[in-house]
Parts: C-alpha cells; sequence; structure tokens
C-alpha cells in the first residue's frame, strides 16, 4: 500500500508518518509513505493523508500555493474515490468556508462551516487543549472496535476552531468540551479527524488501523 502524507508546510509529518507505519504494522498491511506533494506520486497513491497545523487561512494559502496539488486530490479523493484522511487543519480545509481571520474558501468536501469554539461553561479556555473521550454520532468504518463514551479511549486535541457541518450524517463522532465539538467528520471516501491521531496513542493507532483497511 502506498500512502502519500501531504507536504504543503502546514503540519507535523514526522509524528504522522511514524504513526501511519505502526497502524500498518498491526493491521499487518505492507505499506510505504510517500512524503511531499508530487502531483504524480498522489496520483498513484492507495491511501491520502493531510495533516494541518496553525491557521485556517495560512494553510489554505500554503494549500492552493503548491502547483498542481489541489486539481490532483479533487481528482484522486472526488473522482477516482481513494481513501482521504484529513488532520486537524487538514479536516477543517474539507469545509466550505472558514471564518478564521475572515472568511476564507475550503475545499467544499464536506458542507459546512469552521466557527469559533464557544464554550458553554466560561471556565473553560480556548484553545481547547488536552485529552478528551469520544461520542459517536454515526456508523462509520473508521470506528470498527473503537470504545466511546466516559469509560472509552481518549483522543488528543488542539484547536480554537471546528467544522460544523451542514448536514448532521457527515458529523460521525464529537468529543465534549462545554458542548459538542466535531472530532470526526465525513462525506464520501472523505474523513476528518479535529483530534491528532499521531498522538492519541493506542485510539489513534487503531483508528489510522481502520483508515488503511477501509475501502470504500
Amino acid at each position: 500500500m502506498k500512502i502519500a502524507l501531504i507536504d504543503y508546510g502546514a503540519g507535523n509529518l514526522h509524528s504522522a508518518g511514524k504513526a501511519l507505519m505502526r497502524a500498518a504494522d498491526e493491521a499487518g498491511i505492507v505499506a510505504h509513505v510517500v512524503l511531499g506533494a508530487n502531483p504524480e506520486e498522489i496520483a498513484e497513491a492507495d491511501r491520502i493523508v493531510l495533516p494541518g497545523d496553525g491557521a485556517f487561512r495560512d494553510c489554505r494559502e500554503n494549500l492552493a500555493a503548491v502547483d498542481g496539488l489541489e486539481e490532483v486530490l479533487h481528482e484522486t479523493v472526488r473522482v477516482k474515490g481513494r481513501p482521504f484522511l484529513g488532520i486537524c487543519v487538514g479536516m477543517q480545509l474539507l469545509a466550505d468556508v472558514g471564518e478564521e481571520r475572515g472568511l476564507t474558501k475550503g475545499l467544499g468536501w464536506v458542507p459546512g462551516r469552521v466557527v469559533a469554539l464557544d464554550p458553554k461553561e466560561r471556565h473553560l479556555k480556548v484553545p481547547h487543549m488536552g485529552w478528551n473521550t469520544l461520542e459517536k454520532r454515526a456508523d462509520h468504518p473508521v470506528l470498527d472496535g473503537l470504545p466511546f463514551g466516559e469509560d472509552g479511549l481518549h483522543a488528543y486535541f488542539l484547536h480554537s476552531y471546528h467544522l460544523l457541518p451542514q448536514n448532521e450524517a457527515d458529523l460521525i463522532a464529537t468529543a465534549n468540551y462545554g458542548g459538542a465539538v466535531s472530532a470526526i467528520v465525513g462525506h464520501g471516501t472523505a474523513i476528518g479527524t479535529q483530534f491528532h491521531p499521531e498522538k492519541s496513542q493506542t485510539l489513534g493507532i487503531k483508528l489510522l488501523a481502520n483508515f488503511l483497511r477501509w475501502a470504500p
């Protein structure tokens, strides 16, 4: 299996690459990670992973600045149906628009908006940073075998914004941080996690292994 880990100057690539290889080993999948943004390499990949750290607008501009990257992502994921995983801001970029630092158009793969966190409990700080369990909102192969609820595994979050899907069916899991926070979204062959699976220990490796097994 060939995994394209997109390098567009906006992600924690080393940790993500190591986690993907560990997940492949645990799933019994012979895989290799190709790091970069070469459209020809991405077009040949079996799985595509888009990380993202920082502000929505900055990440969106970085993505647009790489010649041919958006076009090959659209062709490979939206047309050919290869499985895609967005991480943190890489997930947020799937939305129609992001509201951080003004309105910025996203990829539009998951209808919805990226909005600021607004915890109902005012003692909770933004950014949301730390460990939270998840609540399942919809069935999806990436969730297979994962325990949810108060006794479930924990995911590591670090963010000030989250993606609110327009369609309820696209919200796969949430976390509670003074209200529901989008934790996993998905539409078609694209999914995204607001948390960092590469930093989420057991939960993250299990989810990544499920992503590598996923055959939509």
